[in-house]
């Protein structure tokens, strides 16, 4: 399976959380699925991983927050997608996370923002092959794929 997952659940995944985003993580890394990432999505990750709140939560080092960076590196596909039209209409600035969909042929975008759940972009990336879960309901997918 061909997986996008969010910021936010990239962040809830790093090398000190623990929960269902690490988890899904690790399956992904490990199992054989194809994790596409972009540089828009890391460098994301890299800047709210240093956010002072998620410092405090998780006490990460600039050497964890590389560490979680270039493992995503080394298990992703990295992609470059061209940003078309607006999708998110709440928050334009989420449509890079749908492009790095669309763009990478994934099956799956897993996020918890509740914005990419709105019906004109779960409709978008659904007739793109898209599905939009969160990490829960990917977990329950990729288990029952085993």
């Amino acid at each position: 399976m061909r997986i996008v997952l969010d910021t936010n659940i990239l962040v809830r995944a790093n090398i000190k959380a623990r929960g269902p985003a690490r988890d899904l993580l690790l399956q992904i890394a490990f199992g054989d699925h194809v994790l596409i990432i972009s540089p828009f999505l890391l460098r994301e990750v890299e800047r709210v991983l240093a956010y002072p709140r998620l410092q405090k939560l998780w006490r990460l080092s600039l050497q964890d927050i590389q560490e979680h960076v270039q493992f995503l590196i080394r298990i992703s596909e990295v992609v470059h997608p061209i940003i078309g039209a607006p999708v998110v209409l709440k928050d334009p600035n989420d449509d890079p996370v749908v492009y790095v969909a669309v763009f990478g042929k994934a099956d799956a975008l897993c996020t918890l923002d509740q914005d990419l759940f709105a019906p004109e972009v779960v409709a978008f990336c659904r007739q793109r092959g898209v599905s939009i879960l969160t990490d829960v309901e990917l977990l329950q997918t990729l288990m029952r794929r085993r």
